[in-house]
């Protein structure tokens, strides 16, 4: 049994406000009464949302600075692609392990202590990162950095969940997408002027001040707005989803090894897969268990809806091959376009400024339409990208990369907020925390997967060729088309699956959801 407590309201004004900014969720009232009523967010729950957007902005600013970066650090730390691809690996990987924790954590800890936990986490990997003497304290800087961005992505989701009526949803959401979707566009055009002009350090040494005022503007205003649990964590479950996640993941990565690294790797290969496996089947088996008693890591009764499930297999297939394009195209422009990082940082802004453009548009469509509308162009468009990127060569001109990427960002824009929005609407209130939580794992859990996959394959085609006499420009080539092949691939399998996605009723029964 779990003891549930709720943080009181400064006043009683405060109680009011959240009750009405929380519309019409389980009310019963049909919808009629809701255009009516004219459901609203309250300013007290405006303030707390925008403040986690602020530091949600922090975070996945950090978060895509490092993919023009990675071709820099290759060079001044003496690594391979298979090397430094764990700069991001590790971060997603690290970050699909605490994730699953979050469910308990945003559950047992109130809002306050939750977003103080992540920031101060994510700033002290952000300075360790800038102090690292070698690759291998940057890579544990990027862990402890992953493991406060774990948290808030989740306490973003589930917050905003919480306080928005599910009339106002879609549009929130795609309001939210403007401010998130600025990191992504400027992420690398900063970090290409800054490797221009300064050292790899300063791409840390400039965000930590801005974590750090984050921090301290939150501990000032951050309201709590969730209800707590006593209870007690799983600690065998944590372990099996990092045995879990870890191994299918490091197994990927191995995969990508050729010639006689791979022959003597092959045990540690199939070692590592392996051990996912089993541990990912016996982490489900026992969150089965525990759910039974309200104890689970993460709740797995979200999957009994379909839309929620729906929304997690396109979510992994798109971030699958999103992330891997992420760490994949910079290796094209740089390595055989030979574009320098600002280059290469100001050609992928306008995707991302396109992404939040659209994202109001998009999250206004929603409310009206519903998300199908939305998410099949959205995939098919993606699709389409990747199989154009598979013709790549030496001499493709700039101005059909750029295209291609504003056109990716695109059908990425119509997908993200319909997904985030449908899938955690069609859970009930109290599996919130355990949606948002299982949607940023397998979100996560793709990126990894699909950066891995693509390097992989991206390494060994490229050996391949080289072997057989081809120029190194020409055999990085050959490795990119292979990896965008892998991508397009994929993306298939989305375009399929969007099909399949519907709008939620507005208050799912809980009932249905019950042990």
């Amino acid at each position: 049994m779990t003891e549930k407590t709720s943080p009181a309201p400064a006043d009683a004004s405060d109680a009011a406000a959240l009750d009405e900014s929380r519309g019409n969720q389980g009310n019963g009232l049909n919808s009629t009464d809701r255009v009516a009523e004219r459901p609203s967010i309250a300013p007290r729950d405006q303030r707390v949302i925008w403040l986690l957007l602020a530091a949600t902005f922090v975070v996945i600013l950090n978060e895509t600075i490092m993919s023009v970066a990675i071709p820099k650090l290759m060079d001044d730390l003496h690594i391979d692609a298979l090397a430094a691809q764990w700069l991001s690996t590790a971060f997603m990987l690290t970050m699909a392990v605490v994730i699953p924790m979050t469910g308990f954590l945003l559950q047992r800890f109130t809002t306050r202590q939750v977003f103080v936990a992540a920031m101060s986490l994510f700033s002290l990997g952000t300075l360790v990162a800038a102090l690292a003497p070698g690759f291998g304290v940057l890579v544990v800087a990027r862990v402890i950095q992953a493991c406060g961005t774990a948290m808030m992505l989740p306490l973003l989701m589930t917050t905003l969940m919480t306080l928005v009526p599910p009339a106002l949803r879609g549009r929130t959401m795609g309001n939210v997408s403007i401010v998130i979707s600025v990191a992504p566009a400027v992420g690398p055009t900063i970090s290409g002027v800054i490797l221009n002009f300064l050292a790899w350090r300063w791409i840390f040494l400039i965000v930590l001040p801005i974590a750090l005022v984050m921090l301290l503007i939150g501990i000032r205003f951050v309201e709590n707005v969730t209800e707590t649990q006593k209870s007690r964590i799983d600690v065998l479950s944590v372990i099996l989803a990092a045995f879990g996640f870890g191994g299918l993941v490091y197994g990927l990565t191995v995969s990508g090894e050729t010639g006689a690294a791979a022959s003597g790797n092959q045990l540690m290969l199939w070692g590592s897969l392996g051990v996912g496996v089993v541990s990912l089947a016996a982490f489900i088996t026992r969150q089965l268990l525990l759910q039974r008693k309200d104890r689970a890591l993460l709740d797995l009764r979200t999957f009994r809806s379909p839309i929620f499930t729906v929304a997690i297999v396109l979510m992994a297939i798109t971030t699958a091959s999103l992330f891997g394009v992420i760490i994949v195209l910079p290796l094209y422009l740089q390595h055989v376009l030979h574009l320098d990082v600002l280059g290469t940082g100001l050609l992928l802004l306008p995707g991302g400024l396109v992404m939040g453009l659209a994202a109001p548009f998009v999250g206004r469509l929603y409310d009206r339409f519903g998300p199908r509308v939305l998410v099949v162009p959205g995939a098919i468009l993606v699709s389409l990208v990747m199989w154009s990127l598979t013709m790549v060569t030496q001499t493709t001109p700039v101005y059909l990369v750029l295209i291609a990427h504003i056109t990716l960002s695109l059908g990425l824009a119509l997908m993200f907020t319909p997904l985030f929005t449908a899938g955690l609407g069609a859970v009930p209130p109290h599996l919130y925390s355990h949606g948002s939580a299982i949607l940023g794992t397998v979100q996560q859990v793709g990126g990894a997967a699909g950066t891995a996959l693509l390097v992989a394959v991206l390494s060994a085609q490229t050996a391949a060729l080289a072997a057989g006499g081809a120029t190194l420009d020409a055999a990085t080539a050959g490795g990119i088309r292979a990896a965008f092949l892998a991508a397009a691939i994929i993306s298939v399998f989305g375009v399929v699956g969007s099909f399949f996605i519907a709008k939620p009723a507005d208050a799912p029964s809980e009932a249905a959801f019950a042990h």
